[in-house]
This record gives C-alpha cells, structure tokens and sequence, in this order.
C-alpha cells in the first residue's frame, strides 16, 4: 500500500467516527471535554455553529453519531453524546453574546425561505450575517416546523424550541408566519434572488383498506393528528386507541394518547419487533409508560357497527427471508385477529407533496413526484430554486435537514455571487500536539470499563396526566462530567513520524488492542490478514508508514486504536505523538473566500 496521506483532511476526520457519522459534523469529543471542564458556554456555542440546535437536537436527535461511538466497539454502550449536548444547553451561561449581532451591512440581495423548519432556519442563520435581505414563509403561527408540530412537548418543551428559534429570529429575519404559499411561480414573480424551499413532508400516508371511508371520524392520520395536539386544536381521543406504525410518529402518537385519555393504547405494526423503524429508546419509552407493541400483524380492515368504529382486524403474518435478506411477510394462518378501538391513528409513513410548484418553470420532478436536486448544492433545475431538508429528499431528521441548510447556504452564496456552486469550500482544520510532558497529556488519556450512566425520568404519574411535561430531566452536572469523562478522545490522533522510528517494537508490544504491526508492505487486501489481528472492518482505514530502514512498514488498524497515548508514551525516540484533530465544515461566510 501507499503510504497514507495524513494532511488529507478526511483521512483523520474519518477516524473520528462519532463526527463523521453526524450529518453535520459536530466536534462532538471537542465539546464533550468542554462540558467535562464545566465550559458548558463554549461547549453550546461549538454545537450552535454545527447543528444550530443544541438544545432541541439534545432531546430529540436520531443520534447517527452514538452507533458509530469507538465505547461500542470494546462491548461498550456508546457515549451518551446527545444528551451530553442538552448538558451544555442546559447549564450555558449568555450565549447571545458569541453570536452574530445585527443590523448587518446589506448586500443588496434578497432571499426567500418557504417552511420555517430546521432546514430553513440554517439558511436564515448562515446568510444573515453575510448582508441578506431574509424573508422566511410559513403557514403556522410560529418558527420551527415539525420540530413544533410534530414533536410532542413532553418530549421537547416549547420554551427550548422558542429560544433557539429565537436567536435565528433575532438576526433580522423577515417573518411572514400564517401564510401559506400556494404559487411558487407568484413567488418567483417578486424581486427575490434566490427561493429556498424547505417545506418537509408535510402528508401522511392514508390506509386504504375496507371501512376506511365509513369511521373516518374516528382515524386520524398521525402527523396530522399531532399538529393538531400541538396547536391545541385536539385536547382528547378514546379510551381504546390503536396506533399503525413502526416508526418514530407512531412512538409520539402513542404517548400522546396516554396524556390525552387514552387508557388502552397499543400500537400495531406489521414488522417484526427489532425491524421496527423506531429507535430503540422511542421504543424503549412506550414500553415504560405500559403501551404494547404488537408486531408480526397486517392490517385488513376496520370494523363498523351501527354506523361507528368498533375495531380493527388483523392478519398474523411472519418474516421470512430469502438467501439475499430480502424480507416477505408471510401468513400463518388461522382466523383474522380482533381489537377493538374507540380511535385509531395512521403512522405509516410520510410523503412529499408539492401542488404549490407549478410544472411549467423549468424545474424537473422525478416520476415519483420529487424534484430533481444536486445531491452537493442542492440546487434544483431552476437557477434560482434550492432545496433541503426533507423537501430535498424526502423524510429524514431534524439533524440531516441542518446539515442541508448549510449545504444550500453555501450554494445560495456563491450563485449570487456569480461562482461555481460546484467548488465548495474546503473544511478547517488543525492538528497539534497534546505533549505536555515526557509522559503528560493535555487531555484525558486513561482508557477505564465505564457504564453508560441513565437519563432520569419524571414520575410517570405526573407525566401521563400532563402532556406539556417533560420526561426526560436530564443529566445533572456531576453525571454529566463522570459521562463525559467516558469518551475516548478519538479525536486526538496517533500521528507517526517514520524518520524517528528505530523499529524496536515496543509501541507493538504494549498496545492493549494489537492494533499495531510491524511488517512487510503488500496490496490492501494481504495487508490487512498479515497483522498482528487481522483488520476485517474495511469500513476503517489502515494508518500505512513510509518505508523503515529493514524495508518493513508500519501499519495501524483505525478501527480498534483507543486513542490511549500508550503507544506515544513507551517511545523512546517520539516517532509517535498525539495530536489532536481539530475538523469543522466550512459555512457559507467562507465560501467566497
């Protein structure tokens, strides 16, 4: 193999797997030692500029970074990495005075937002300060989207999502809530440069099984059902609810029924249990506050008597799978299953829908009914349309719509400024040493079996009765250090110097996963058998060294280093040192640079 090329900055950034996972980059181990030096202000701003909603994001992210977690590789939990970001939310001090403060000097350039969500709202964050004239649409009375309209409040509070809208708001943007846009083509009649549209998925998908039609007063489609809850509009359900779905809608519609008169919820879902698209602590939720989860049951029809709901019924199927995993529910047999329900709600997925956008402006739609976006600039086939969030590519999270929004702001920059949206700005980075002494480090190097600690809970008897209180309280100061002291650095890289080495081996001899190896050069394939452990996860990268004096090389498995300094520590010439890897995505305000 060739040696690697560690100034590439994706080389480390892809070691530091928590933030590689994460759609926006977030330093998350950065910020984790901040909040264990109680430096939660700093540790808030770090978020703030890459996920752009600490503390909404620290109660209800998806959390792609805790799987990736390098705890989880040594039988570990992982990181409690999201909600050490509430940590840093909940504990900063005066954070509106590192942010942008307005008026700013205007540039002359208008833009126009369409959907208040996430997505937008990084754009209003990311082009304000450059001098943009931002006018951001939507039809619900406030900012936020669906992280208003569709995540309960015992889950996120409406005073966090306030604040953090709030701080958006502040920098000058242009509200035009209760509105509804219903022409794109009048939109693109005004003086607008350049239209953003992150209107989401804002459908539900319906069931069109037999009885749909005649209960139809008592079936809600789920994402509806929730706005609904949210705007107060919806303040009760029947005693026996039915939710249909696996996903994370069904896990909100489910609690909330149990907050608003729900005393027999269950929610039915045609998977098999651990397929289920939820996440596991969503799951894991509704399971506590005594709602069943019944899996393996296709839905036939809703049963009608005397004009009025009375039920569903079922049919009991099973997963099997073919030689290539592809999964078919298959009956097995025996008399349809009955539930009764007083209310069902429909969770089943969610779809884009764009009637607003007329067909005739030069912007292309795939056959099903998506438009055509660059998956880099998120451009449309319009000059002056972009699109993020879910209205790019349909339903994601609140985290990927983030990190779409500062993807478009890039673009919407450099458009107006007449450069190729195609050369995006290169990442900033910094590497430096952490050697403080012949065996000191300027962070924390021990490498300790350490339990994941848990989230406390409110009383679920004040919870259920109450749907605007929040479950989870979050970690306590102490908690949260003693959690953050749980992260491995994986940040601050093992970096070799090949002119120093005197090949003794000791690095090899003392590293407690064997992840180094000393040995003759081959292709990527023989080298990976040939190593003290063979290194089998080809996802991770192979540290490759320049030639040695004896024409061997060395060779470190990415995927199994703790990052523990033992290697630094034990050379006697400092051919190894750590350094830490500083990786941030470059926002717009550099892009023209």
């Amino acid at each position: 193999m060739k040696p690697t090329d560690i100034k590439d900055p994706e080389y480390f950034h892809k070691v530091v797997d928590c933030q590689y996972a994460c759609p926006a980059h977030t330093p998350v181990p950065e910020y984790i030692r901040l909040i264990a030096e109680q430096k939660y202000t700093e540790a808030y701003m770090i978020n703030w500029d890459s996920n752009v909603f600490p503390g909404v994001l620290g109660r209800t992210c998806d959390r792609p970074c805790e799987p990736a977690c390098r705890r989880g590789r040594v039988e570990e939990e992982p990181v409690a990495i999201c909600r050490l970001k509430r940590v840093a939310a909940d504990n900063k001090g005066d954070v509106k005075q590192h942010m942008p403060k307005g008026p700013f000097k205007a540039n002359g350039k208008k833009i126009a937002l369409i959907g208040a969500g996430p997505a937008s709202l990084t754009v209003a964050r990311d082009l304000a300060p450059l001098g943009y004239e931002i006018h951001l649409y939507d039809e619900q009375k406030l900012g936020g989207g669906f992280m208003r309209s569709q995540i309960p409040s015992f889950r996120l509070p409406e005073t966090v999502l306030n604040e953090e809208v709030n701080y958006i708001l502040d920098l000058g943007i242009h509200t035009h809530f209760n509105s509804f846009v219903s022409s794109l083509k009048d939109t693109l009649s005004k003086d607008y440069d350049s239209i953003f549209v992150g209107t989401g998925a804002p459908r539900g998908r319906d069931l069109d099984i037999p009885g749909r039609k005649e209960a139809a007063a008592n079936i809600h489609i789920g994402i509806d059902w929730l706005s609904s809850v949210a705007f107060e509009h919806t303040s009760k359900i029947g005693k026996k609810v039915i939710v249909l779905g696996g996903g994370n809608t069904a896990m909100d519609c489910c609690r909330t029924s149990r907050r608003l008169g729900g005393e027999e919820v269950k929610v039915i879902v045609r998977s098999p249990f651990a397929e289920m698209k939820a996440s596991p602590w969503e799951k894991e939720d509704a399971m506590h506050e005594d709602i069943p989860i019944i899996e393996n049951h296709v839905p036939k029809n809703f049963v009608i008597e005397n004009g009025k709901l009375r039920g569903m019924n079922f049919e009991k199927v099973k997963a099997v799978y073919d030689d290539k995993g592809k999964r078919q529910l298959v009956p097995v047999g025996g008399p349809d299953v009955f539930f009764e329900a007083d209310d069902v709600l429909v969770a089943i997925g969610q779809e884009n829908s764009f009637p607003w956008i007329e067909r005739d402006l030069g912007i292309e739609f795939d056959k099903w009914g998506m438009p055509v976006v660059d998956a880099i600039t998120f451009a449309s086939t319009h000059p002056k349309v972009f699109f993020g969030g879910d209205a790019a590519f349909g339903p994601k999270n609140v985290i990927t719509a983030v990190a779409h929004g500062h993807q478009a702001a890039i673009s919407i920059h450099l458009a107006n400024e007449k450069k190729d949206m195609k050369k995006r700005p290169s990442p900033f980075v910094n590497l430096i040493s952490q050697k403080m002494g012949i065996h000191e480090w300027s962070y924390d190097s021990a490498v300790v079996e350490d339990v994941r600690y848990i989230v406390p809970q409110a009383d679920k008897k004040l919870t259920l009765t109450n749907r605007k209180k929040e479950v989870e309280l979050g970690f306590d100061v102490s908690t949260g250090f003693k959690e953050a002291e749980r992260c491995l650095n994986c940040d601050v890289q093992t970096v070799f110097t090949t002119s120093k080495c005197i090949e003794c081996d000791a690095c090899m001899d003392i590293c407690p996963t064997a992840c180094i190896s000393f040995i003759d050069n081959a292709d990527e394939t023989d080298l990976r058998e040939m190593l003290k452990i063979p290194a089998h996860n080809k996802t991770q990268d192979l540290y490759v060294s320049d030639a040695l004096p004896t024409k061997r090389v060395m060779v470190k498995d990415e995927n199994v280093c703790l990052h523990c300094g033992l290697c630094a520590e034990r050379c006697p010439t400092s051919a190894w040192d750590m350094q830490k890897f500083f990786y941030n995505v470059t926002k717009a305000e550099k892009a023209c640079q």
